[in-house]
């Protein structure tokens, strides 16, 4: 199985990717807008935030995700960490977890497929998996199989095109205000949960 290369990944991405041996990250697909390849979604104190990476590619021209490159025009990177902090600082886990990720945030990542391969590498390490992680080598069609590639998606419905994720309810940092929200970022999972994430990211998903 392939996968796409995504930015902190949400909880049905990484209920796929665990059971993997080995993961295998697509660097050869056409990069789109509006994805999980550079956005995730949190929970603030004003509800979900969505944070979004910027990145360079020329217009009119379909560029592939292995040449994808971030902008630093604007200090997303800060603003990032920063939405974080604000978010999560009251979570149990997340001051454990905090030096493993801030340095993330703190130098000039070139690459978007770099950035993610190596925040996944990170959250597969607190989730206690050491699972190898590479990229593809050329793009191979999945025909009449679950392709991750197509059906983790942020505009599409959850229930329509991912039958077999299943929502376990966990304990979120504002949850007394907006309720169980689910699938949002592997993060909100760690930072609450800590060692418990990985057995609630085992149940999530039909065998």
């Amino acid at each position: 199985m392939i996968y796409p290369a995504l930015y902190n990944g949400p909880v049905n991405y990484y209920a796929r990717l665990i059971r993997e041996q080995e993961i295998v990250l697509e660097q050869h697909d056409h990069y789109t807008k509006q994805t999980y390849r550079n956005r995730f979604r949190i929970m603030g104190p004003n509800g979900v935030l969505t944070l979004t990476v910027p990145v360079k590619r020329k217009r009119g021209t379909k560029t592939l995700m292995r040449d994808i490159r971030i902008d630093y025009d604007t200090p997303w990177n800060k603003v990032h960490w920063r939405s974080m902090v604000a978010s999560y600082t009251a979570s149990p886990f997340f001051e454990l977890m905090m030096d493993e990720l801030e340095p993330f945030y703190l130098g000039k990542i070139k690459f978007l497929i770099d950035l993610n391969m190596g925040l996944l590498q990170t959250t597969l390490g607190l989730l206690g998996l050491d699972s190898p992680v590479r990229v593809s080598d050329a793009f191979i069609p999945m025909a009449g199989v679950d392709d991750p590639r197509e059906v983790i998606h942020p505009k599409l419905d959850l229930s329509e095109v991912d039958p077999r994720f299943l929502p376990v309810t966990y304990h979120q940092v504002f949850s007394e205000r907006y309720g169980f929200l689910p699938n949002l970022s592997v993060l909100d999972l760690l930072f609450n949960e800590g060692s418990n994430a990985l057995g609630i990211l085992q149940k999530s998903l039909k065998t």
